[in-house]
């Protein structure tokens, strides 16, 4: 899907200085179990120190993303990051404002949470992700940020969402209005369309090298090159 045009939510690109990763669980025989958030704002899970390393740019809105992680979930857990042959790191990429205020609720609360959060948006899409009501999208179009991202957070029941899994509503208030980290979000996809080239989503990424393919068919046979 191609890109429309981005949200500038920064003045300006946000330089992020390298820094460790932040373990969320030890690594074990399964490297499922690991998660970190590297420097560049993204989530890796699985052997940080990996062979082959996978980056996937996501836009929560975009139906093709959400056939991915329907396809290649569970075969990249089982045959990719498992044994520790790969990681996969996973980058928003906003498209709309209703990626920002998704990205910044899947990122709520500690890392560890940040898969099953990734993976409950976009099983769902089909649910929450649908036309506006009358007076929506003047309402999310207000200049107000906190205005604007409780209205799209209400209109879709994206509380809703979250609030199934366990969060309160003044947790989520707290990540939703984090205006700093929208801010990174609109800087890493600034960095990606005009840095590394990506023009879609989902892109890919395989160790630093941006892949023609935007599906599992296409990803999966370069992966499996890579780690036979």
């Amino acid at each position: 899907m191609k890109l429309g045009r981005l949200i500038a939510m920064a003045a300006a690109v946000l330089i992020v200085a390298a820094a460790p990763p932040r373990q969320a669980a030890a690594a074990g025989t399964n490297w499922n179990a690991a998660i970190s958030q590297t420097a560049q704002g993204g989530y890796l899970v699985g052997n940080p120190n990996a062979p082959v390393k996978l980056i996937e740019y996501v836009s929560y809105t975009c139906p093709h993303c959400a056939h991915f992680e329907t396809e290649a979930d569970a075969p990249l857990k089982l045959t990719f990051i498992a044994g520790g042959k790969g990681s996969v790191e996973y980058r928003s990429l906003i498209r709309n404002k209703i990626d920002v205020a998704v990205s910044l609720l899947v990122a709520c609360g500690p890392i560890s949470r940040f898969q099953a959060n990734h993976a409950a948006f976009l099983r769902s899409q089909d649910k929450w992700l649908q036309a506006p009501s009358p007076g929506a999208e003047q309402r999310w179009s207000s200049s107000d940020f906190p205005t604007a991202m409780r209205a799209i957070a209400s209109d879709l029941k994206l509380y809703e969402v979250m609030q199934g899994r366990g969060y309160t509503r003044p947790e989520l208030d707290r990540c939703l209005l984090n205006r700093a980290a929208a801010d990174k979000l609109a800087a890493q996809t600034q960095y990606a369309v005009d840095k590394i080239g990506v023009q879609g989503t989902p892109s890919f990424i395989v160790n630093g090298q941006l892949q023609d393919s935007h599906s599992w068919d296409g990803l999966r046979p370069r992966l499996a090159e890579l780690t036979r």
